[in-house]
């Protein structure tokens, strides 16, 4: 066995990962390839014992089987036409008020994050229904754009959200609690974009002007209008209050949202077998790549924990005596630069068997932390130049839409991040208040 400082095998195992991903190399033969390279480096052949039986024990954690039927729902739903209705409805009910189409397209997003827990999806379907409307009754292209990349980045905190699973998996946390603890930050920064995007029109109302008086509807048919959410809230109160009353756990909830995004497809004329391959095929290749991931993940991460890596950088922390709010601020800088070139799935398999003893050590909560690095993550999907919501945007958007204009319209809704970061650092109870609630 070789001899090696923990501080300098950390810097080496997480230098040469960088390396590597810089150098295009996938991050789960970046993962897998450091973690053997290592391991056999130091024990030689028998790190193969380290890494075999974690790697077969994870084929037996039972929330992974969770993941496919949340992606399944996810893929039908962005199928089944749904956001055309929901637009539909939000077009009618707020459409006759200044900047009325962006905050309903905010709503929109959030009860989408509610049924899908795909970031992309919401992004990409209001790029394709949204913008377009938007842009014809004359709103801003920057104010448009930014509340839908926004918007669609509450996917990562709105339940059910396919990174907590991920996170719950590494750091054996409770999803249920996690789930809980991203509804009030999801709510909260809806509403804080909502309430940017009403006084801006507000103020000036060429940014996003009503429609004209002629399109505008009576009390009664707004009321009808609703209709249109009679499926998607079904489905919300099928999978979450499932959870929340502790009928069904998350793997059962997903099995029940899958089925129920079935019949809202079936409802809405779409579920036919072509429909039903392309969203088992974009399922099974999702899973696909999630799974290598997790590999290379177990096995980088044994390796670096069995190496006594982690226990060593704690307590050179701890000997320093650095106040822990410090030590938060730098873990939070470093997602938000991060999240500038790789995409959260890379951040949370390299940073998690980093900094979440860190965190335990330093006597914060960690249903909080996780709702911190999921608020960060959300963040990072908005940072320029590599944010993914601006390609995803960039992808739908119309011609006369430039990249500039994307760069541009995401700086006030980042801003509205980083705020929603300072106050869930200042009052943790935001997040800790609800699976308290449910769970305590």
């Amino acid at each position: 066995m070789v001899s090696i400082d923990p501080i300098l095998l950390t810097l080496l195992m997480f230098g040469a990962m960088l390396t590597l991903m810089f150098f295009g190399v996938p991050l789960a033969w970046t993962l897998m390839g450091v973690g053997v390279g290592f391991g056999y480096w130091i024990w030689g052949p028998d790190s193969l014992g380290i890494m075999m039986p974690s790697v077969f024990g994870l084929m037996n954690e039972f929330i992974l089987v969770a993941l496919p039927l949340f992606i399944l729902m996810g893929m039908i739903l962005e199928r089944s036409g749904i956001a055309d209705d929901l637009f539909e409805m939000i077009y009618k009910i707020m459409g006759g008020i200044r900047g009325g189409l962006g905050m309903g397209t905010v709503v929109i997003c959030a009860l989408i994050a509610a049924m899908v827990g795909i970031t992309g999806a919401a992004t990409v379907s209001l790029g394709l229904i949204a913008l377009p409307a938007m842009l014809k009754r004359g709103y801003s292209k920057q104010l448009s754009a930014g509340a839908i990349m926004a918007g669609g980045a509450l996917g990562f905190l709105i339940p059910p959200s396919l990174v907590m699973i991920l996170y719950a998996f590494l750091t054996r946390e409770s999803v249920g609690k996690l789930f809980a603890a991203g509804v009030m930050p999801g709510l909260m920064l809806a509403g804080i974009y909502m309430l940017y995007i009403g006084i801006r029109c507000y103020r000036n109302p060429t940014l996003g002007p009503p429609i004209e008086a002629s399109e505008r509807i009576g009390f009664w048919q707004k009321v009808v209008a609703l209709k249109a959410m009679i499926l998607p809230g079904a489905l919300i109160a099928v999978v979450l209050g499932t959870m929340a009353v502790g009928v069904a756990s998350p793997t059962e909830a997903s099995a029940l949202g899958a089925c129920g995004a079935m019949l809202c497809a079936l409802a809405h004329g779409k579920l036919n077998v072509t429909m039903l391959n392309s969203a088992l095929f974009s399922t099974a290749r999702i899973m696909g790549m999630l799974m290598w991931i997790m590999i290379g993940a177990v096995i980088f991460s044994k390796i670096y924990i069995a190496l006594g890596a982690g226990q060593a950088i704690v307590g050179q922390i701890m000997a320093a005596e650095l106040s822990p709010y410090l030590v938060l601020s730098v873990i939070l800088l470093s997602y938000l630069v991060l999240g500038m070139f790789l995409d959260d799935s890379a951040i949370l398999f390299i940073t998690v068997p980093l900094y979440v003893p860190i965190i335990k050590a330093l006597g914060f909560d960690p249903i909080w932390f996780a709702t911190l690095f999921v608020l960060a993550m959300q963040s990072a999907y908005l940072t320029p130049p590599f944010g993914y919501n601006l390609f995803y945007m960039r992808s739908v958007a119309p011609p006369e839409v430039t990249t500039g204009d994307l760069y541009r319209s995401v700086v006030p809704f980042l801003a509205m991040q980083i705020l929603g970061i300072v106050l869930l650092v200042m009052f943790p109870q935001i997040a800790l208040w609800l699976p308290e609630l449910i769970f305590d």
